[in-house]
């Protein structure tokens, strides 16, 4: 039962959200999760830093999981997020930030991308509203 307003507040939002609106926000939380894992591991709270690459790990594996195959694109993607999820592991093992950085970096260049996409799709479906 969600009893805090923030968590109904969040369960709304996602219910609402279209999918491109979703899929941002898995990388928003990815990236925010790869940021803390790197900071703890920066401060050598090793505990932390496994707690927070190992939530960044379950976005990517969501990602990769939910991938719509069809596409062409797809099979670059999925090998892109196998790879990032390399990186996030041997981080996690090796106690470095490096990889987890690398990864981060991907992660960021490919929400960029996804919000671009977004906003073109969402101009061309007003477009065609608009025209009827």
């Amino acid at each position: 039962m969600i009893t805090s307003p923030y968590e109904k507040y969040r369960q709304s939002s996602v219910q609402t959200s279209t999918p491109g609106q979703l899929l941002l926000m898995l990388y928003d939380g990815a990236i925010r999760f790869v940021r803390a894992g790197i900071d703890s591991l920066q401060k050598k709270e090793l505990q932390k830093a496994n707690l927070n690459l190992g939530k960044s790990q379950s976005i990517v594996n969501e990602l990769l999981s939910t991938l719509d195959r069809s596409y062409a694109v797809s099979e670059g993607l999925a090998s892109l997020y196998e790879y990032i999820n390399h990186l996030l592991i041997e981080s996690n093992v090796k106690k470095t930030a490096a990889p987890a950085e690398e990864a981060l970096g991907y992660l960021m260049d490919l929400r960029e991308t996804f919000a671009e996409a977004a906003k073109m799709t969402a101009g061309s479906l007003s477009q065609e509203t608009a025209n009827g």
